[in-house]
């Protein structure tokens, strides 16, 4: 069975035998012509769907099973959405009851799609490559905006492959309120020089330069922060865990940078940057008590109903640039969906995938999810339901700064080893000064040499 080793895994994640009873596949076989898969497909009555109930909601999903009903006679979407999904459907795979498609991005804490990929439990997504578009003249592929089909957050394997579908973009950066840099006359850095010379400026009028929700945002942060310092190259070194890495100019800097923010950083942060109180760490931009705050385009929806000073208009900037002139970045985050390897219904799975490129599964996604798919032309087609702040942040690579994307290198799983903890989470532990950056590189270089050996070749 192809889950033995993933339910293995999962057990030690406390989820005995989470994959144990699984359905048998019904993908297209190897040389199946189109019609014969389409047929195949539509025999099955049910396609099972997971989504996350995140920032972006449900009511686009229903929107988009309905349209897809519409068009499949005879075919049901059994939709399973919720905010804590892994819960959900562990049991339900416990029993069999395998999800056809899953929308769960990376980096969630229970790392369920991570367990997927280091057990390289995915269905292989090349026959939806390939596919035409529901109702247009394009394969799935070329309509994909270029990039996005080369990181290792879509290919995780290094094959050519595409195993996760992107969706669901948007820029990261540095979130700040206009209306205080307008009155203050506060300008924009364009470097870290410049940043901390604003930080000075500000604290000495009661103001911090910084905060941060969580020290698990800087997951964006870095990978921007690396770019910047030296190139994607640094980057890619890593992704792919290089040796010595982290004890490179390139790191360095910026791990040096991260930890002069302590000095700038409102005092309160480290405490409230948990998953109870990490909107109080939010509500400092609102309140004009700090100035930056990492974070995607769901912050202003997770805070629309919270108070904030008078003239309050969000901002959106990439990270500085290392030197005057140099290139600032903005990493570009995107979710995945996927179909399971041991899903039963793969080609229907695979029609539906396809339907979420489509101009009318975009125009949905925009009204209802107020998101953009990876897609050539989605901005125009959602720039009527988005408002000036998401446009703006679409807009950010028109504006100058470059995009960085993709993660980590996928490894078969470490005992007693997890990267977050020396990667980003030790974060707050610097903040609070008890940790240095000598720390931190032994730490990442540690955990690095175990992970570069257990990479899946």
């Amino acid at each position: 069975m192809k889950f033995k080793k993933l339910s293995m895994i999962l057990s030690a994640l406390m989820v005995a035998t989470l994959f144990a009873g699984c359905g048998s596949s019904t993908s297209s076989k190897e040389g199946e012509t189109d019609e014969e898969a389409a047929t195949s497909a539509t025999e099955e009555t049910v396609l099972k769907m997971a989504a996350l109930d995140g920032g972006r909601g449900v009511e686009h999903w229903n929107k988009l099973a309905e349209k897809f009903e519409e068009s499949h006679e005879g075919v049901t979407v059994e939709l399973t959405a919720a905010s804590n999904l892994e819960e959900i459907i562990r049991p339900q795979i416990q029993g069999g009851n395998v999800p056809d498609l899953i929308y769960l991005a990376t980096g969630r804490p229970e790392a369920l799609t991570e367990t997927f990929i280091n057990e390289q439990a995915l269905h292989d997504l090349t026959n939806v490559m390939n596919m035409t578009v529901p109702g247009e003249d394009v394969a799935v592929k070329d309509k994909i905006l270029p990039g996005f089909l080369e990181t290792s957050s879509t290919a995780p394997y290094g094959d050519g492959k595409v195993y996760l579908a992107p969706l669901f973009y948007s820029p990261t950066g540095l979130f700040y309120n206009k209306g205080l840099f307008e009155e203050k006359g506060y300008e924009v850095p364009k470097t870290w020089d410049e940043f901390f010379a604003l930080g000075d400026k500000a604290k000495s009028e009661g103001i911090y330069l910084f905060a941060y929700p969580t020290a698990g945002y800087f997951d964006s942060v870095m990978p921007a922060m690396l770019a910047a310092s030296g190139g994607i190259e640094a980057f890619n070194k890593a992704m792919n865990y290089e040796e010595g890495f982290w004890t490179s100019d390139d790191a360095t800097r910026v791990l040096e940078i991260i930890a002069k923010l302590k000095d700038y950083t409102e005092p309160s942060v480290v405490a409230n940057a948990n998953g109870d109180n990490f909107k109080k760490n939010q509500q400092l931009i609102l309140d004009n008590k700090a100035l930056f705050i990492p974070n995607g385009d769901w912050l202003p929806s997770e805070m629309e109903d919270a108070p904030r000073a008078d003239g309050f208009e969000w901002g959106f900037s990439a990270y500085p640039a290392f030197e005057d002139g140099g290139d600032m970045y903005s990493y570009n985050y995107f979710e995945q969906m996927y179909i399971p390897a041991d899903a039963a219904n793969t080609s229907l799975a695979e029609e539906f995938m396809a339907y979420m490129y489509s101009d009318e599964a975009v125009g949905i996604i925009a009204e209802l999810g107020k998101s953009v798919v990876p897609v050539e032309g989605a901005i125009d087609i959602a720039s009527k339901y988005l408002d000036d702040l998401q446009i703006e942040m679409l807009s950010v690579y028109d504006n100058g700064a470059k995009p960085v994307m993709g993660g980590f290198a996928a490894t078969e799983p470490v005992e007693g080893l997890v990267w977050n903890d020396s990667y980003i989470l030790i974060i707050d532990s610097i903040m609070n000064g008890t940790k240095t950056v000598e720390d931190w590189q032994t730490a990442l270089t540690s955990a690095s040499d175990k992970l570069r050996e257990a990479i899946i070749k």
